[in-house]
Formats: structure tokens, sequence, C-alpha cells
């Protein structure tokens, strides 16, 4: 389960490392056409995954899991060997679907395997390491692959490690129980699915109209609810967005998957347009950010057993406050970025531990057959947070603007990344503040015991 993580951080990574690559081999005549390589993955994924979190609950969080792993695996295969940007962009569009199946699946199979406690917080710190290992390896591998190779083996190497994935998934993981006798909340599905696709269509290509503007938003959210509210078996149900350990952790993911991407894409900027770094030494740049969040990966479950889910979150938030305020001093020239490690190395650390936190929180206490939707809630902060990219972006042009007129094109830029990175930090102060306040009297009940297949099924994946 934590390898098909790994693998969905991989090939997002890798691919986007790739992209000028895949342009100049099969003519994409635009930046923002190319760009499709990767939205066409993201798009679907983001959309569908409240979707398929509860399809998860009907039909078996085992046979959904294995049916990802098997469309993506084939779907590599497809976009490894496309001969033209039709066939690559509907295999990448493809893959988003099969993600979607995936990421919340996993989840709940974790959260269904392991018991709440040390056992629970162990597996899903495990997870979050290898979330970051993924990225980490699919920065610095892609450069290298496509400049050895071909881009087309970032795809290939895919196929390779799906099909060890699906070996594991078919012979480790228990077969799925009975499944719920219920009807699937179509007007849900198609309601979220849309307000899911048009925020991060939004997002993803810059857009600021018709689907995606403020109004159209707010009545899709509307609707939902209301549909929700009426549904006998919702996709989502008001009992479970009401509990203040999923909206409040929720919350505190949206902030830290937020400020994190939007802070490294900064880093990138900062790197190659000041410092001049070429892109597979930016890539090397980051070394220091993925080595401390793999090292809280593997601390995070001991820590939340010594201080608590609430506390480890609060001291997450606060380790990634610091690092990313103090980008604030980062420098227009350096020869050893010792600032640039050391502030990107706590803010991976610190998000690391707030996410394995939020986690946790978020799929405890609930009933077995919540945790395929809150599997997919869990997940939704890491493309909803993309909201954050976007807000530090525009930060960064607006101070850049406003230092034109007095100083170079360059110190322009560093001064508009000193001022988002000094908001970013704020921003998880803030997220900070959520964690200590409204998440301290809202401790999850005890989950009831699992089934007999989920207890026995556990000792094999230990």
């Amino acid at each position: 389960m934590c390898g098909a993580t790994f693998l969905i951080a991989l090939d997002f990574s890798i691919v986007t490392v790739a992209l000028p690559e895949i342009g100049r081999d099969l003519n994409f005549a635009t930046t923002g056409d190319l760009q499709w390589v990767a939205t066409a993955c993201l798009l679907p994924t983001a959309s569908l995954l409240l979707l398929f979190g509860r399809v998860s609950d009907l039909v078996g969080r085992r046979r959904l899991f294995i049916l990802g792993i098997i469309v993506f695996t084939g779907l590599s295969l497809i976009g490894g060997l496309a001969p033209n940007r039709a066939v690559l962009i509907t295999a990448r569009a493809g893959q988003g679907i099969a993600a979607a199946m995936i990421g919340p699946t996993a989840i709940a199979l974790m959260t269904a395997s392991f018991r709440e406690g040390p056992q629970r917080t162990k597996a899903l710190a495990v997870n979050g390491a290898l979330l970051s290992l993924g990225f980490v390896i699919g920065t610095i591998g892609g450069g290298l692959i496509t400049s050895g190779l071909s881009w087309r083996w970032t795809m290939l190497i895919m196929v390779f490690l799906g099909a060890l994935i699906l070996l594991g998934a078919v012979v480790l993981l228990p077969r799925d129980g009975a499944r719920i006798a219920a009807r699937l909340d179509v007007p849900g599905a198609i309601l979220a699915s849309g307000g899911l696709f048009a925020l991060v269509y939004g997002i993803s290509t810059g857009a600021d109209a018709g689907w995606t503007s403020g109004s159209t938003l707010g009545s899709l959210i509307a609707a939902f609810l209301l549909v929700e509210a009426r549904h006998p078996a919702p996709l989502v149900s008001l009992e479970l967005l009401k509990r203040p350990t999923v909206r409040w952790s929720f919350v505190v993911g949206f902030v830290t998957f937020g400020m994190c991407g939007g802070t490294t894409v900064l880093l990138s900027l900062y790197m190659q347009d000041v410092l001049g770094y070429s892109a597979l030494a930016t890539g090397f740049g980051f070394l220091a950010e993925d080595a401390t969040a793999l090292v809280a990966g593997v601390i995070a479950s001991k820590l939340i057993g010594s201080l608590g889910t609430r506390q480890t979150m609060v001291l997450g938030l606060l380790v990634q406050a610091v690092g990313t305020g103090f980008m604030v001093f980062l420098p227009a020239d350096s020869n050893i970025p010792l600032l640039l490690l050391v502030s990107s190395g706590a803010m991976g650390f610190g998000h690391v531990l707030a996410v394995v936190a939020f986690i946790t929180t978020l799929t405890s206490g609930l009933r077995t057959d919540d945790q395929g939707a809150a599997g997919a809630l869990s997940q939704m902060p890491q493309f909803v947070g993309a909201i954050g990219v976007a807000g530090l972006a525009a930060v960064v042009t607006a101070r850049a603007a406003a230092l034109a007129s007095t100083t170079t094109a360059k110190l322009a830029t560093l001064g508009g990344l000193h001022a988002a990175t000094l908001t970013a930090g704020f921003v998880c102060i803030a997220g900070l503040l959520v964690a200590f306040t409204l998440l301290r009297r809202a401790a999850p009940a005890p989950e009831p015991a699992p089934a007999a297949w989920t207890r026995s099924a556990a000792h094999p994946i230990r």
C-alpha cells in the first residue's frame, strides 16, 4: 500500500522533470499545450477522489485498489510507447483516474488493517516517508533518466513498479468482506466531482472566470451539501463532515500542503532565477528538504506516541513556519547555500510531521464504512492545497512589480520571494492556532473493534 503511494508521487514528479524533452520529441506547440501532460493526470485524480473513496466502501477496497494498479500500470505502458500527443495525454488522463482509485483505498486499507494506536500511526508515518521519497527520487531520477536514456523510460519504469505492487496486493491484501447494501449517491458524485474539477482546473490553468468563478464554486458547494443532507446514502455523510477532528484536521492538511508545495515552487524559482542553478542542480538543492522529510516519517509515530497527535501537529506546523519564515534571509548570491539547506530542511521535517498527525487524526474514531470517504478526504489537501502555489505566486508577482522601478530584475524577484515565504510562515502559524485551539477538545471516540477478517488480515501485513 505504501508502495502505491510511492508510485503515484514518483509518477507526478518524474514526468514533470521530463516535460521539456517530451515537448521536443512529440512537437508540442506551446508550453501551455505541454502542461496538459501533467494537468491531464492531475484533474481526474483530484476530481474523483471522493467518488472512488465512497465506491471503495461499497464494492470492496481490495477490489478497487487492485483494479487501480492494473489500470495505472497498463496506461503507463501506453504512455511510454505513445506515438503522438493525443495518445500520451489520453494515457495520462487514464492514469489520473487510476490514481484516484488507488489513493483513498490505500489509506482506507491501512486504517482497516491496523487498529488505532501505535501500529496504525507507524503505518501512516511510513506512508508519509515514502510519499516524500517518491518526490525526491522523481525530481533527481527524472533528470538522470531523461538525459541518459529517454523520457519514455520515466513512464516505462512505472510498468515494472506497478507489476511488483500488483503482486504484493494479490498475495498480501485480505479478501474483501461482504459488500455494503447501499446506493451510490449519483447527484452528490456529479456535484462533488464537478466542483473539484472546476477548482483544480482554475488553479492549474490560471483561469479566472466561468466555471471557476467564486459564485459558481459557491453554488456547487451549497448544492452538494443540500444533496448530501437529503440522500439516504450520501457520498460523504454530513455526520462525518461535522466531526471536529475531520473538519479541523482537514484545514491543517490544507495549510501544510499548500504552504509547503507553494514554497517548494518558490525555492525552485530562487535557485534557478536568482542563484543561476541548472535544473539538475536544483533537484539536488532539495535534498535537505527531502532527507529531513524522510527522518520525520521515521520518527513521527514515536512522537505521536509520546506527545499525542494534536501536539505533534502543532510541533510540525511550528517547525514548518520557522523554516519557511527564515527564508526571508535567503541571499542574492551564495556559493554555500547553508541557509537554504537549513530552512528547507526544517520546512520538510515539520511538513511531514504535520501530515502524519493530521491524517491520523482525520481517520481516527470512525466507523469502518466511513474509512473510504475519510481516506479520500485525507488525500484532497494535496490537490486543493495547490491554491497555496497560486496565492504565493501572486505575492511574488505583486512585490516584484513594486520593486521593479527601484532595483534590478534579479533583486526585485528576490524581494518578491522574501515576501511570499514570510507570508507562508504566517499562514503556517494560523494553521498552528487552529490545531492548538479548535482540536483541543476534539478527541475522537474509540473506534469499534474491527471485523474478524480485518484483525486476522493485519498479521501478514505487519
